[in-house]
């Protein structure tokens, strides 16, 4: 997030990733992405969703077949109105 954009939102979220067990094994952590991205956007009212690298590295941590049920994310909406998605015990500053 860039040094000038004003955070006028800041939520923490436990999104359930249940329904990416759904689908084919090789697809899943790419449908877990999805699915956390729609989350975000439906619970902040956002057009666009960023990922930090460390949520993104909490989802492969295991594989393309195996991503976490669940994960706890921050939430912070800019200005702009791009949402950032951090973990929430990742440290932002």
């Amino acid at each position: 997030m860039s040094e000038e954009a004003k955070i006028v939102e800041e939520r923490l979220l436990v999104i359930p990733l249940k329904r990416a067990y759904y689908y084919t094994r090789w697809r899943r952590v790419e449908k877990a992405v999805k699915l956390l991205k729609e989350k975000v956007a439906k619970h902040m009212k956002a057009k666009e969703v960023k990922l930090s690298t460390a949520v993104n590295e909490a989802l492969w941590s295991r594989g393309a077949q195996k991503p976490p049920r669940r994960l706890e994310v921050k939430a912070v909406k800019d200005e702009d109105g791009v949402v950032w998605v951090h973990l929430q015990s990742e440290e932002t500053s």
